[in-house]
């Protein structure tokens, strides 16, 4: 399904998506130029197959679900053009780093002497049915109705959820705090998805949903009764063997007691080994599913935190 438009390499190819990757591009700007260097993306699978009938099922696994970005779109029309990968690489400063038969590509598209991907309207789609048969909101909707099930005042709040991972956990455990009352009769839980991304400046591993629990068990060190989870759904987070974690208000502390400081591991994105360090990887193997990334805070008792 990668496979590269002529002249490129499935190798050149992935050093782009993993240039973008690391530079904090989202799946939406990323997969757009994943559209424009593939053959079978951006709707030109369904070109092949005109005028066959063509029925997708489709698992979501991008903010939205929006069918040009899923899979980056193989039965889908695609708005986007050369032009604007261009300004997708221009955006995270690539230009110099890109490989010469991508830059190439892309010159090319730009000046027409390519052909597009397939947009709206195109008669390519007139015998296409993309059904969307599992996405983030089935997961969230399923983590609510466990969570009522157990006694928890559960409330799902996006599943949208987009961002720089470290500032996206700050917001939402800050928030999740200002719930912690005396007034709170009931467990409380907290829950919403998406896919957040990581600008990655420093040497050491991890991956988004680690560096959203890091982040998190900074903003919630010494909370009682507080426990957050951040976990792809496809069981797998970044380079690592981890999905993501489960951290508490004791984390942090946990860490100090194995002399690691929190903030030194966020600064340098290493959430992998300080949540090692500390026990609360959350490691459950690939689970061949992805409707991207969910996160949950459960608090278990009406106090406030400390």
């Amino acid at each position: 399904m990668p496979y590269p438009v002529d002249g490129l390499t499935l190798a050149e190819k992935q050093t782009v998506t993993h240039l973008l990757l690391r530079s904090g591009a989202t799946i939406q700007e990323t997969n757009m130029l994943r559209r424009h260097l593939s053959q079978l993306k951006g709707g030109k699978l369904a070109r092949l197959a005109y005028p066959a009938q063509v029925v997708t099922l489709i698992v979501s696994d991008v903010v939205g679900d929006s069918l040009e970005d899923i899979a980056s779109g193989p039965t889908a029309p695609d708005l986007s053009r050369y032009a604007d990968c261009w300004e997708i690489i221009r955006k995270y400063r690539l230009q110099d780093s890109i490989p010469a038969a991508v830059r190439a590509t892309l010159d090319r598209g730009i000046r027409g002497e390519i052909a597009e991907t397939v947009k709206a309207g195109d008669a390519a789609f007139v015998n296409v049915n993309n059904i969307i048969i599992a996405s983030n909101r089935h997961a969230t909707e399923a983590a609510r109705g466990h969570a009522e099930h157990l006694g928890y005042r559960a409330t799902v709040l996006s599943n949208t959820i987009e961002g720089e991972s470290r500032e996206v956990a700050k917001r939402q455990a800050a928030a999740f705090k200002k719930f912690l009352t005396e007034l709170l009769p009931e467990p409380l839980c907290f829950i919403s998805g998406g896919e957040t991304t990581v600008t990655v400046t420093g040497d050491g591993v991890g991956g988004r949903n680690q560096e959203y629990a890091l982040a998190a068990a900074i903003e919630l060190a010494g909370a009682r009764g507080v426990v957050a989870l951040c976990a792809g759904t496809d069981g797998i987070d970044g380079p690592t063997d981890a999905a993501g974690a489960v951290v508490d208000g004791a984390t942090v502390s946990r860490g100090r007691m194995q002399g690691c400081d929190a903030a030194a591991f966020l600064a340098r994105n290493d959430a992998y080994h300080f949540l090692q360090a500390t026990a609360d990887l959350l490691i459950t193997g690939p689970t061949d599913t992805n409707v991207m990334d969910l996160q949950v805070m459960l608090a278990g008792s009406s106090r406030p935190p400390q």
